[in-house]
């Protein structure tokens, strides 16, 4: 079972979702107060197992329904993972992989996890 661990700083509240081996699988943004960062958590928590996946390293890649998890490759060439909520707004997002299935992989992770992960 996967643990979203909250964390403080001077710039506010962000979260990191943890699976059940304590590796960090998913990041937050920076939220304004503990309450906001809850709800982001929540958010995480519903749309994560039912979020589609777009893999935009294709061409011409299907575009998918939100919630969705987009899957890109960023500038240095890593594989990388966003998770969409609905509304379109960024709610989780993933480090950079050296390869596309290990990205694919920490999707599934994320997916698998934010189920019933409790906030520590």
């Amino acid at each position: 079972m996967g643990k979203f661990e909250v964390k403080t700083s001077p710039k506010g509240v962000s979260f990191n979702l943890l699976a059940s081996n304590g590796q960090v699988v998913a990041t937050s943004q920076v939220y304004k107060t503990l309450r906001t960062a809850k709800i982001g958590i929540a958010s995480v928590a519903k749309n994560a197992p039912v979020a589609a996946v777009e893999d935009q390293t294709v061409d011409g890649f299907e575009k998918k329904a939100m919630p969705k998890f987009e899957v890109y490759t960023d500038k240095a060439g890593k594989s990388r993972f966003r998770l969409k909520a609905k509304n379109g707004q960024i709610i989780a997002v993933g480090e950079a992989y050296e390869t596309l299935k290990a990205c694919l992989a920490g999707v599934e992770s994320v997916k698998k996890n934010a189920v019933d992960a409790k906030i520590a």
